[in-house]
């Protein structure tokens, strides 16, 4: 089952406040992306983020899911309700995450 684009619209307008934030559709998912950087996804309608320490420090008891088979596990964001949270959560994953390398052409 694909996502919807209604699904990744109201997850982009959550993050609203926050500068940088985009999605880009692939393979019927989003990859959601803050300053450049894969800070997760939405996948079959689920908001999932990279397991990195500040994600696990927010969201201790968040469920592990898989993206999709064969991928690696990512903590499901059930309270996409929380601007704040969401705004935070995405805000410190992206801190965390190494800046990534040029591609060469």
């Amino acid at each position: 089952m694909a996502s919807t684009k209604e699904y990744s619209d109201y997850i982009l307008e959550q993050l609203g406040g926050l500068d940088g934030i985009s999605a880009r559709k692939m393979m019927g998912e989003y990859i959601l992306y803050c300053d450049g950087k894969v800070v997760g996804g939405i996948y079959d309608n689920r908001f999932l983020v990279k397991p990195v320490s500040s994600a696990i420090n927010l969201m201790p008891s968040a469920p592990r899911e898989l993206p999709y088979e064969g991928a690696k596990e990512m903590l499901l964001v059930e309270n996409t309700d929380d601007r704040e949270f969401l705004e935070k959560l995405v805000t410190s994953i992206a801190e965390e995450l190494p800046v990534p390398k040029k591609k060469k052409k």
